[in-house]
């Protein structure tokens, strides 16, 4: 008997449920049940549960495609992306949470923005030209395509809060920067347009809320969706920085 002729699995779908903005609620799990479909990924069956159960329930998403980081939330105590998790990898029964240490809007919904546009203008994550000109019908520096790569690849970060969930270090650490403010020091520490000297840098970086406070436990590259090579750039980063202090 073909997969398609199978008998379609219930899948029973455990959700922590708590509105914040709410005075009588409180944190507890609810169930729903849903008849999973070939190619069903945790985006359609929460899209199922509110279509046909509960359209109450709170979750964000935007591109579907895991482009936009909106569906971060824990799958069975996990951080990773609700749009690109395919049910049949799971077992039958699936417990949801919203990621930690986030602001909660409600249920699996979290306010990420929040957190990371506080983190880039902390961490100043544009490119500096030290120039007060207007660069008008002016074309950019030639860059090595291989530099270019490598600058592209840690752009790729979509800023979805799982590696900030997945992290032991800012559990202990609140004002820790995380992988992905690590990654964007690097990444504009590439790029050969921000004229930033090494020791600008490593005063936002250089102490223990910063590179050299990573226990190197690799939680955040163990569950970043995009696999970004975020342990790779903070030992980067490190060299970087004993350089600069020898």
């Amino acid at each position: 008997m073909s997969q398609e002729e199978k008998a379609p699995r219930i899948l029973k779908i455990s959700i922590l449920r708590f509105d914040p903005h709410d005075p009588d609620d409180f944190p507890h799990m609810e169930t729903f049940e849903v008849e999973e479909a070939i190619g069903m990924t945790l985006f359609v069956a929460l899209n199922e549960i509110r279509e046909h159960h509960d359209n109450s329930l709170k979750f964000d998403f935007v591109c579907r495609a895991g482009i936009c980081g909106s569906c971060s939330m824990l799958v069975n105590g996990k951080p990773t992306l609700a749009c690109r998790t395919l049910t049949k990898k799971l077992d039958a029964h699936i417990t949801l949470a919203p990621l930690p240490l986030f602001e909660l809007i409600g249920d699996l919904s979290i306010y990420t923005g929040k957190w990371m546009r506080g983190l880039n203008e902390r961490l100043e994550t544009w490119i500096h030209n030290k120039s007060n000109e207007l660069q008008v019908d002016r074309l950019e520096e030639r860059m090595e395509p291989a530099l270019a790569d490598e600058i592209y690849e840690l752009d790729r970060c979509v800023e979805c809060g799982c590696c900030v969930a997945g992290c032991g270090t800012i559990q202990m650490r609140e004002n820790f920067v995380g992988a992905v403010g690590l990654n964007k020091v690097a990444r504009y520490h590439l790029d050969p347009r921000d004229k930033r000297t090494d020791e600008e840098f490593y005063e936002m970086i250089g102490d223990e809320d910063g590179v050299f406070g990573c226990m190197t436990l690799l939680g955040c590259e163990d569950v970043c969706p995009k696999d970004l090579p975020l342990q790779s750039k903070i030992a980067y980063l490190r060299r970087m920085m004993l350089k600069n202090a020898l």
